[in-house]
């Protein structure tokens, strides 16, 4: 599978999608909760992870 901007772009959406539907579904935290706290921070947090890993994989391409 190659990994493009698109690709990317929809795994990542739909990782945090499934991430805040199951929270959403499960009855922990309110749905405004979830949606004000939770989905921003999980945002945040996977496009700090997915530059680190392009970093990372343009560092092993190199080497």
């Amino acid at each position: 599978m190659e990994f493009n901007e698109l690709t990317t772009a929809v795994a990542f959406v739909a990782v945090i999608v499934v991430g805040v539907g199951g929270l959403i579904a499960a009855p922990m935290m309110t749905t405004e909760t979830v949606l004000m706290m939770v989905a921003p921070s999980m945002i945040v947090f996977g496009a700090i992870m997915l530059g680190i890993g392009v970093l990372y994989g343009q560092y092993r391409a190199t080497r």
